[in-house]
């Protein structure tokens, strides 16, 4: 049975994408790939392999799920983080496996470590140091607290990473912000080193952090929205592009989101369109039909301001976004008929929709537009 629309990724996009990345990083500091929030919306059982082809054998998710995920459909055997949400009963899977996780609380330090004790096998830990952004980790005195356990427990854990999370890197408001995590973050490196705890991994950015506060690019990198093609935020890119003659966007993108017109219709002046009154005809019309909607990820918010692509013209869509479907201004098209084309995200003839342009119009991030793509919409990739 045919979906309503598809999802199309370009592996081309990604490996460009990545030297890109890898151009701005030390030799020596490792890339983990974040596919997070199923790749952010790319599809984590369609992402990995390409991921895999070009080279990624670190790949870094939010819960144990997402990890078994990548498990599964990976080939190379790559490193698999978990950076947030691991039941203590999985952590017997993760264990067996090698996955790695984050710790940030004494429970799970201490259930890991008696976990790993009776499987013979390391439990292989980040851990987490709450820096300023008051979300998870563990604070200074409580890192110092657990010290002792992480000493007593050194047979049973192997310490792979001491980590934090930049609160807003992509935004020089929080510049202040991040220069006290920084220096937090400083003094729990030097707690553990003062205590013999040598960790594999030093590790504090993001994609922002990445381009903003490159000095912190460390032993390892966490990187999300960059590889995908896209930027963290509008700022970023003009402070990364700003002392640079070539101001084009080095990023390409790897995701295209198409569906196709479902039926035509004619609509006359002085006729409302959709649910309620929000859009009167002004003249006769002709409009289309595609069956998209807040369902699938086309947000509500989208209702007589979002853009199409058909016939590789910018088309309005007019009246209330439903949850299966759009209705789209195809007056100026040429003859539209039933199953052409309609271009959501992506390039149709000489123009191109961004996800940056859907932000734009509904206040989203590129983050939340992505990751609200539903999984079943199917996902192709496109050599």
């Amino acid at each position: 049975m045919n979906h309503s629309s598809r999802i199309e990724l370009n592996p081309k996009a990604l490996r460009r994408n990545l030297r890109f990345i890898r151009k701005q990083l030390p030799e020596a500091t490792r890339y983990c790939s974040v596919v997070k929030g199923n790749a952010y919306g790319h599809g984590i059982e369609e992402f990995i392999p390409i991921a895999e082809q070009a080279g990624v054998d670190y790949f870094a998710v939010y819960n144990s799920h997402e990890a078994y995920r990548v498990f599964l459909a990976a080939d190379n055997e790559p490193d698999i983080m978990v950076m947030g949400y691991i039941d203590n009963a999985d952590l017997d899977w993760a264990i067996e496996h090698g996955i790695e996780f984050f710790v940030f609380e004494p429970d799970r330090l201490s259930v890991a470590a008696e976990k790993a004790r009776q499987s013979g096998k390391k439990a292989r830990i980040h851990l987490e140091i709450e820096t300023g952004m008051n979300r998870t980790g563990f604070d200074l005195p409580q890192l110092e607290a657990v010290v002792p356990l992480l000493l007593e427990f050194e047979n049973s854990l192997e310490i792979m990473g001491i980590c934090t999370h930049f609160a807003g890197a992509e935004s020089i408001g929080n510049y202040v912000r991040i220069q006290q995590q920084k220096e937090v973050y400083e003094q729990a490196c030097n707690l553990l080193q003062e205590n013999n705890i040598k960790p594999h991994y030093r590790h504090v950015n993001c994609s922002a952090g990445m381009i903003r506060y490159p000095e912190m690019n460390l032993d390892l990198v966490r990187v999300g929205i960059l590889q995908y093609g896209f930027w963290p935020s509008m700022e970023t890119f003009i402070e990364y592009s700003q002392p640079l003659e070539n101001k084009d966007n080095p990023l390409k993108r790897l995701i295209t989101w198409k569906t196709q017109v479902m039926s035509t219709k004619e609509v006359m002046k002085g006729e409302y369109i959709g649910y309620g009154t929000t859009y009167l005809a002004q003249k006769r019309m002709m409009i289309a039909i595609a069956p998209v909607g807040y369902a699938h990820g086309y947000s509500r918010i989208l209702s007589n301001q979002g853009r199409v692509l058909v016939q590789g013209r910018r088309c309005p869509v007019v009246g209330i976004v439903n949850m299966n479907a759009i209705a789209i201004d195809i007056t100026n098209c040429k003859n539209v008929q039933k199953g052409e084309e309609v271009m959501l995200i992506g390039r149709q003839g000489t123009h191109t929709l961004s996800v940056a342009s859907f932000g734009e119009l509904s206040n989203q991030l590129n983050y939340e537009l992505l990751t609200r793509l539903p999984m079943d919409i199917p996902r192709y990739v496109i050599n």
